[in-house]
């Protein structure tokens, strides 16, 4: 989950970072069987290879030119990615979750309709977006994939992921579910139903994960602090610390 003394990442880290990630993705020649933690593992590195690559040169060429021609304002792509990075992002959707698991009426609305539930709280859909929320159970769990692009709940997980934008996830999280979970560290039962929900431009998922065990007396922003951004996509579960007091 984010952390709010984090500081914003600047405007040009960002996009050397995020071209780097694609760069690393196009270039390797065994992306077709590239796994899950491949890509963290880029999300991780990219940024710190040694020379830019091609793409990074090129999305800083081009964003020289818009800017150049007074296309694009660099304060206002500062701004952009300011708010994203320390206004919305996954701590948004924690705290929607961490509602859900301390108020029973809440959790009914949000589940009803998720997108008037999710506004209670103040997060709106960006772009009109019709928001639904579905529940992991003792016998159900859901993950959430874009199998045509990367649509993804901006103003309640901010940034997407690289792994989750990349095509060998958006076709195996389809094709084997349980595979990619199990890359992810998650492994299911063999009762526990797999759903697999795919985002659109109209509509997308956030998906509520099981209050962990051991949380009975964490107050509501203590609960928050626990939830990530990926159990909030279903590629993990959330869990106590080791040691945390609850």
């Amino acid at each position: 989950m984010a952390n709010a003394a984090d500081k914003p990442v600047g405007r040009r880290k960002f996009l050397s970072e995020a071209a780097a990630g694609a760069a690393g993705l196009v270039a390797s020649p065994h992306i077709g069987s590239a796994t899950p933690a491949d890509f963290r593992a880029s999300e991780q590195n990219a940024g710190h290879q040694n020379a830019p690559s091609d793409v990074a040169l090129r999305v800083k060429a081009l964003e020289s030119i818009l800017v150049e021609k007074g296309m694009i304002d660099p304060a206002t792509i500062d701004a952009v990615i300011e708010t994203y990075e320390s206004k919305v992002g996954p701590r948004n959707g924690a705290r929607v979750v961490a509602r859900a698991w301390v108020d029973p009426a809440y959790r009914k609305r949000l589940l009803a309709d998720g997108t008037s539930a999710i506004a209670e709280l103040g997060y709106g859909g960006s772009q009109g977006e019709h928001m639904v929320v579905v529940e992991n159970t003792a016998t159900v769990h859901n993950l959430v994939v874009c199998t045509l692009c990367s649509c993804y709940p901006w103003p309640v997980l901010g940034l997407p992921p690289t792994w989750y934008k990349s095509a060998p996830y958006r076709s195996r999280a389809v094709i084997d579910p349980r595979g990619v979970l199990r890359e992810f560290g998650v492994t299911l039962a063999d009762d526990v139903q797999v759903r697999v929900w795919d985002s659109t431009a109209e509509i997308r998922y956030l998906v509520l994960p099981e209050r962990p065990p051991g949380t009975e007396g964490m107050i509501e922003e203590q609960l928050a602090a626990l939830v990530t951004r990926n159990a909030m996509v279903g590629v993990a579960k959330v869990s106590v610390p080791r040691g945390a007091n609850a």
